[in-house]
């Protein structure tokens, strides 16, 4: 099962605030700890003490540390690719190489005798992964992880992220990306518009990109790369992560009546296998409320993205739950009781037939 992370940023907070996160973050069952020294490589010698505080703490608490490095830092510390000792001492577990070499120093560098794991910056994309694997790595002390992207429209494509992480998935990798939250407001760098891996994920909600990133399949670990962040967002990835089914945040119309919000907010649907261009169906429902009423209601033109409830008038489809796949005209017998918004419309696309799925409210 894929792991959890927090990030923190030690030249922008301060011991106690790190700890009290680390803290607050183990409590809902966050496994790793991502931490950037690329912007402290001026001052690596005078920073080395306070990261090695930090990262021990974190390992007291459960949490493994990732520490991204590229050349310049190992420079700073006076130290060629190959010596790891510092890392060791600092008690990292993983090495991210943001800026990688030509793949024979990565693979000989997942031979290391510490334990450290080395982590591939997958965004890197091309043939770089492929290169590692010509030079024989040690599979086991291999890992990958997407970048974040602090300023908008600097993300990844969607199809560019979904691409080079299958890369990794072909060599059975494990993989990781960030999300972020909108309060996010600590970072490494001055500019934060929102630290994403995928351009998409920058206006959603943390539920939905934690239900974008889980329905890839091709995502193990997420991680949040602002820090210290809210109990609420902690909890908030904690309780989607831990979610087994795709979750879809809605925006609930006001006035339904009680049986609507219980069709749409209590049940477990199931997307039909016999598929539609126009709508993603749900069926049970209307077997299971097939005795109550369901008034006409906002019987409006359907567009793409609204969800929809039979009303009284649909005959046997009376309680069918349906997503619009496509713009339509309403016949006067589907009430119009949610809408998904536009920024999380790319899960609609991820749901596969068959599939069983739940609805939040926003």
């Amino acid at each position: 099962m894929g792991k959890l992370g927090i990030s923190i940023y030690p030249s922008k907070s301060s011991m106690s605030e790190m700890k009290a996160y680390i803290d607050l973050a183990a409590q809902y069952g966050y496994q790793r700890l991502f931490t950037s020294m690329l912007e402290v490589a001026d001052n690596a010698q005078e920073t080395v003490a306070t990261f090695t505080e930090i990262i021990q703490y974190g390992r007291e608490k459960g949490l493994k540390t990732s520490l991204d490095v590229n050349p310049n830092l190992f420079k700073a510390l006076n130290i060629s690719y190959n010596q790891l000792e510092v890392f060791a001492e600092m008690g990292i577990d993983a090495l991210r190489l943001d800026e990688g070499f030509t793949g024979y120093e990565e693979a000989m560098l997942t031979h290391n005798n510490f334990g450290i794991t080395i982590e591939l910056n997958i965004s890197r994309g091309q043939h770089y992964i492929d290169m590692v694997n010509d030079f024989g790595p040690n599979q086991t002390q291999l890992i990958g992880s997407h970048n974040f992207y602090p300023q908008a429209y600097t993300g990844l494509s969607f199809d560019y992220f979904l691409k080079t992480a299958k890369q990794y998935k072909k060599y059975n990798l494990e993989t990781a990306a960030f999300i972020d939250s909108p309060d996010g407001k600590i970072g490494p760098w001055p500019l934060s518009d929102r630290m994403v891996s995928a351009e998409l994920q920058r206006d959603m909600s943390l539920t939905a990109q934690v239900s974008l990133l889980k329905m890839t399949g091709l995502i193990d670990d997420i991680l949040l790369s602002s820090s210290l962040l809210s109990e609420k967002d902690l909890k908030e990835v904690a309780d989607a992560f831990k979610q087994s089914l795709p979750v879809f945040p809605v925006k609930v119309q006001q006035e339904l009546s009680a049986v609507e919000k219980e069709i749409l907010l209590d049940n477990q649907h199931l997307y039909r296998g016999d598929k539609s261009d126009y709508m993603i169906r749900s069926s049970q429902p209307r077997v299971i409320y097939k005795d109550h009423s369901i008034e006409p209601f906002n019987t409006i033109p359907i567009k793409r993205g609204m969800v929809t409830i039979g009303n009284n008038n649909a005959g046997q489809y009376k309680g069918e739950l349906q997503i619009a796949l496509k713009d339509r005209p309403n016949d006067g017998r589907q009430n119009v009781v949610a809408q998904i918004s536009p920024e999380n419309d790319i899960l609609i696309d991820l749901l596969r037939l068959w599939q069983s799925f739940l609805f939040i409210e926003e």
